[in-house]
């Protein structure tokens, strides 16, 4: 983070034995196994921000959060949503208040509701019809986080792989 302005990013990934990203219903909650999701778990607990986009909390409503047995002592990571238009659900887990959340939007969007209640908003700027990757990583690097963790679909870890921005790769089957 000092070095680059940017914070280590790990991109974390999961596939079935076919090389499927979902199963053919497109789910993909359960596509590994226990050791797997246990090991998940580990990662998420050591980074400062565990980072997903809208597409990820409308298909899977993820926690997002670090769930260690009692006895492993852990921080609560701050959970990053990108939600270029502000589209997150009521009722979705990422706002659900149980761990800090960061919910980054583009500036023309606009919510009406308390909905965010429980969450930080803030702006960031667009680039190409998306967020500007380097410009949240950025703020993410001014908020102190060393490390995020990379819980998302396709888009947003192809578009960190594409922008040289993914420093490590999980990849669970």
């Amino acid at each position: 983070r000092i070095e680059r302005g940017r914070p280590f990013v790990r991109v974390k990934l999961a596939m079935s034995l076919d090389g499927r990203t979902a199963l053919a219903s497109g789910e993909s909650k359960w596509i590994t196994g226990e050791a797997a999701r246990a090991d998940v778990q580990r990662w998420r607990a050591r980074s400062s921000a565990i980072l997903t986009g809208s597409g990820t909390v409308l298909a899977d409503n993820p926690f997002l959060t670090a769930r260690l047995p009692a006895d492993e002592d852990h921080a609560r990571p701050l959970r990053v949503v990108l939600d270029r238009r502000l589209c997150t659900p009521a009722g979705s887990h990422v706002l659900d208040g149980a761990a800090p959340t960061l919910v980054l939007h583009a500036a023309a969007a606009s919510c009406g509701d308390d909905r965010y209640a429980h969450a930080e908003l803030a702006t960031v700027a667009e680039q190409g019809g998306a967020l500007d990757l380097p410009a949240l990583l950025a703020l993410l690097a001014a908020r102190g986080c060393n490390e995020v963790h990379v819980e998302a679909g396709p888009t947003l870890c192809g578009a960190l792989f594409e922008a040289g921005l993914a420093d490590e790769l999980l990849l669970y089957d």
